[in-house]
């Protein structure tokens, strides 16, 4: 499981922005009910921030927002960069990088 695009293996040698743009080229070439998966599963944690700040009466709800704010990231990139991972050769080669 990666956290972060710099410990990919393969991506290594990558700079930041060329990663990122392997890891969009490779994102396009996941299948359809992956990316629904992905999209279902972000919508999963982004529904219920919204609706903690649509009721925020108090300053416990701000806890509450801030959990939910640093699962996004915690649980979407590693499964995006799983969801990737058999297609980032592909699409570094279409990107000859």
């Amino acid at each position: 499981m990666y956290f972060g695009s710099h410990s990919i293996p393969e991506l290594a040698g990558l700079k930041f922005a060329e990663r990122m743009q392997v890891i969009r080229t490779a994102t396009e070439q996941v299948p359809t009910p992956q990316k629904l998966l992905l999209n279902l599963l972000k919508l999963a944690i982004l529904i219920p921030l919204f609706l903690v700040i649509a009721q925020w009466d108090s300053w416990q709800s701000t806890v509450t927002i801030f959990v939910l704010l640093a699962a996004y990231p915690l649980l979407t990139r590693p499964l995006t960069f799983a969801l990737c991972r058999p297609h980032l050769q592909q699409a570094r080669a279409k990107l000859k990088l």
